[in-house]
């Protein structure tokens, strides 16, 4: 293993605030990082940095953690444009929504899906992203998401069950046998290869007992929860991941004051905001100020999937929760890296302190504050992944 000094950096996001200023930032100013093999080796002043066997000059730029996208559905065939393009013309579109994402997807062979995963892998990473969880949900039968999954255990770390994301067209009629196939052979088949169980908890989807079912099925297992939650309407999503543990839930569009208060006082479960849904949907954003004043864990995450959130880009987010959701800039990239991180119960990943992973994202701009400040610009200059340069 060889170490790197990048030095010269401007403002430098730690994320520890026993390493700076900025509060949870941990903001150094004149900053120098140390990369040791995969590992932060150390973080300070540029003028203490300690000899290394390489030096990178930042000249000037802002650095931070990679970022962290905890929730996103990279393993599909196809893709809707047809379906999006029709709801931006504001014409009726009756495709199918996921079910022809589903048909599509059982139709592309293994090496397909390989290939579309490390796409958006290598998409999401030339912007800043170093951890990404994905999900399956696009077979809905026993043998395609387990080979989803085996497919995703293949290039990523972070890989969640879904075959409860709707039910498979084939039980239409009878969804509580789907249920029973998705908490028994399905999740027989699934759960080798995955490290999370997820559930979209809505109407139209599955409900609170068919949820319920799913997740502590999963949980029995050795999966951990997550779950979809609150997007579409009102619904018992965000208590129900409360209470069984659950380690986050995601969109949470649609909150009551008892949502609010069960996240505020949840001590494992995160409440992952979405942007990039609601921008491509036109739907109403989150209220990530009511969740933060409240006192709640708040995590970003993009939510690519080819039916309502297309895009990768945890910039993007970021910018979109600062203009439309009421966060300020240092919370929505503390959200979209040490967030992040909560919402998958890292602790190695969301922050740049010696012993955390070497990911770090390097910007063409003297603060992290320029990722909302100069939303649609593509920033990210340098990323480093486990210590090593990502070719961008």
């Amino acid at each position: 293993m060889t170490s790197t000094v990048i030095t010269n950096i401007r403002t430098l996001v730690t994320n520890d605030p026993a390493l700076g200023d900025g509060g949870p930032l941990g903001l150094v100013e004149d900053a120098a990082v140390v990369l040791d093999g995969d590992r932060v080796a150390w973080v300070g002043r540029a003028a203490d940095a300690p000899a290394a066997d390489s030096a990178y000059d930042a000249e000037g730029r802002a650095a931070l953690p990679g970022f962290v996208d905890s929730h996103s559905h990279l393993l599909f065939g196809g893709d809707r444009t047809a379906e999006f393009n029709a709801r931006m013309s504001g014409r009726p579109y009756t495709a199918g929504g996921i079910r022809t994402t589903v048909a599509a997807t059982r139709e592309a062979g293994d090496d397909e899906l390989a290939r579309n995963l490390r796409r958006f892998l290598d998409e999401a990473r030339r912007q800043g992203t170093t951890t990404m969880e994905t999900k399956s949900g696009y077979g809905l039968t026993p043998e395609q998401e387990s080979r989803a999954l085996r497919v995703a255990a293949g290039q990523t770390d972070e890989v969640t069950y879904m075959g409860a994301h709707i039910v498979a067209p084939e039980y239409a009629d009878d969804p509580a046998a789907y249920v029973d196939l998705v908490t028994g052979p399905m999740l027989d088949a699934c759960a080798p290869y995955a490290r999370w169980v997820d559930v979209f908890c809505e109407k139209g989807a599955f409900d609170g007992d068919q949820a319920r079912a799913v997740l502590t099925a999963g949980r029995a297992k050795g999966l951990v929860p997550r779950i979809h939650a609150n997007q579409l309407s009102p619904g018992p999503g965000v208590r129900l991941a409360v209470e069984l543990g659950a380690a986050s839930a995601d969109h949470c569009t649609h909150l009551g004051d008892a949502d609010v208060d069960a996240l505020a006082d949840a001590e494992e479960t995160v409440a992952t905001l979405l942007p990039g849904c609601e921008f491509s949907t036109r739907a109403v954003y989150p209220d990530a100020r009511r969740l933060l004043d409240a006192g709640a864990t708040v995590a970003l995450s993009t939510d690519c999937n080819p039916g309502s959130s297309f895009t990768s880009s945890m910039p993007f987010c970021v910018a979109i929760a600062v203009r439309e959701m009421g966060m300020t800039p240092d919370e929505a990239v503390w959200s979209a890296t040490a967030g992040g991180a909560r919402a998958l119960r890292r602790t190695d990943v969301g922050r740049l302190s010696p012993g955390a992973r070497a990911d770090l994202t390097l910007l063409d701009a003297p603060s992290h504050v320029h990722l909302a400040y100069r939303p649609g610009v593509p920033l990210t200059t340098r990323v480093w992944h486990r210590g090593t340069p990502v070719a961008m």
